[in-house]
């Protein structure tokens, strides 16, 4: 069997989660793995009926019967998102995603306490913010950097005491170095967590080789290579690894390295919410996104004309794809055009892995250049798009529901057909 990992190859809000749907409504899956980001990732999926969730923890295959949700040891999971959006997926007729899901005891907990210092660091900041979402999974990853025997993680919630007193440490660490935050006191939040790990099967890292050999696998990553943490425009990035790294090192962890295919996902329009570089950005674009609104912590969602320069970068950062997903094809207009090249270069050229003074400078770089357009808008975008960047479009996409794609190439031959359909209200 081959094993299916999506990644974003821009800014995010590509498609990921349509792009997911799709492929657990047309072959059996067995689960679909988050292997980077957490509670902060947001992927659409609309039915045909007009049924629509936006997913942040769980899969985005949780509209079809069956397909489990795994959280891997590189998600930063938030129970008390969870359960919220557990409660919208029963809303919208999925009672059962919490029975679907399984949890990397080893995954780092966001809590309270990292939320409220994400947001008085992101506030403190001005006019300099960095679009974090507000959400806490940054500060959960470098809380657990700089105290990795001390950081909260999923597998405490089942030992109230150690929870206690690590919740209690980490609060009274960041209120040292904050100030009082905006968050509960630690005996409120216990219950929550204790009912979390009441209601959730919290594994070991041995699970998930189980499931590679019981069947197919989507890998679904978060956010956008461009935003990664090391190879992304700094400081305007995640502290996430978001390029294929965690899903490969996982399948090579449990035996199967080289079983999967690599689906980079792009849109016609390249997007970015929040501040940070979008060399292409233009105003006169006839757009808007109603899945992303402006908000407070991310300002709001940019557009600019497709950016290949920006595209190839982050294709050699990841290490190339096998095929490319090619999303909001229904927004391909005339004055939609392709960028080959800036006014100083064609090529960005990818550094080494940490360098973060480097990537600022490349960031410095970006911010002051500007977009060179040759032509007109393409007539075949898919053609266009595969010469651009040297890799196949094996999947197109109209429109928000499974429905409205297209494969091609190697994901149209052979591939066998799901016949399920979504979970009915």
């Amino acid at each position: 069997m081959n094993h299916v990992i999506v990644v974003d190859l821009g800014y995010g809000d590509a498609g990921k989660g349509t792009v997911v749907d799709w492929l657990c409504a047309t072959r059996p899956v067995h689960t679909v793995v988050r292997f980077n980001g957490g509670a902060q990732a947001a992927h659409n999926v609309v039915l045909p009926d007009g049924r629509h969730h936006t997913f942040a923890q769980f899969g985005a295959g949780t509209f079809r019967p069956g397909v489990r949700t795994h959280l891997s040891r590189h998600v930063v999971v938030d129970p008390l998102a969870l359960a919220a959006e557990a409660d919208h997926l029963a809303a919208v007729g999925v009672p059962d995603a919490l029975d679907r899901l399984t949890v990397d005891g080893e995954a780092l907990l966001a809590t309270p306490y990292h939320r409220a210092a994400n947001q008085a660091r992101e506030v403190a900041r001005g006019a300099d913010r960095h679009g974090s979402c507000g959400l806490g999974v940054g500060e959960a990853v470098a809380y657990g950097l700089a105290h990795p025997d001390e950081a909260p993680r999923v597998a405490d919630c089942r030992s109230p005491e150690r929870l206690r007193r690590r919740l209690t440490l980490l609060r009274d660490r960041l209120t040292a170095e904050l100030g009082p935050l905006d968050a509960p006191p630690v005996a409120d939040c216990l219950p929550a967590y204790a009912g979390f790990a009441g209601r959730v099967a919290i594994v070991e890292e041995s699970w998930l080789a189980g499931a590679l050999r019981a069947g197919t696998c989507v890998f679904e990553g978060a956010q956008g290579v461009l935003l990664d943490e090391w190879h992304g425009f700094h400081p305007y990035t995640t502290w996430s690894t978001t390029t294929f790294a965690n899903a490969e090192a996982l399948l090579a962890e449990a035996g199967m390295a080289g079983t999967a295919r690599r689906l980079g996902v792009l849109r016609v329009t390249t997007t970015r919410h929040g501040p940070g570089p979008l060399v292409t950005e233009d105003p006169a674009l006839p757009y808007t996104d109603p899945r992303n609104p402006t908000n407070p912590w991310q300002g709001r969602f940019r557009f600019g004309h497709f950016d290949a320069v920006a595209h190839r970068y982050a294709l050699d950062v990841a290490g190339g794809v096998d095929g490319l997903a090619l999303t909001h094809l229904d927004l391909a207009r005339p004055a939609l055009r392709i960028c080959r090249r800036y006014a100083d270069t064609d090529r960005l050229v990818p550094g080494p892995a940490g360098d973060l003074d480097r990537q600022a400078a490349l960031t410095a770089r970006l911010l002051a250049t500007r977009p060179v357009y040759d032509d007109d808008a393409p007539v075949d975008w898919p053609a266009a798009v595969t010469a651009e960047l040297g890799a196949p479009v094996v999947l197109t996409s109209h429109g928000p529901t499974a429905g409205e794609k297209t494969p091609f190439g190697w994901l149209a031959a052979g591939d066998p057909v799901r016949t399920g359909r979504p979970v009915a209200a």
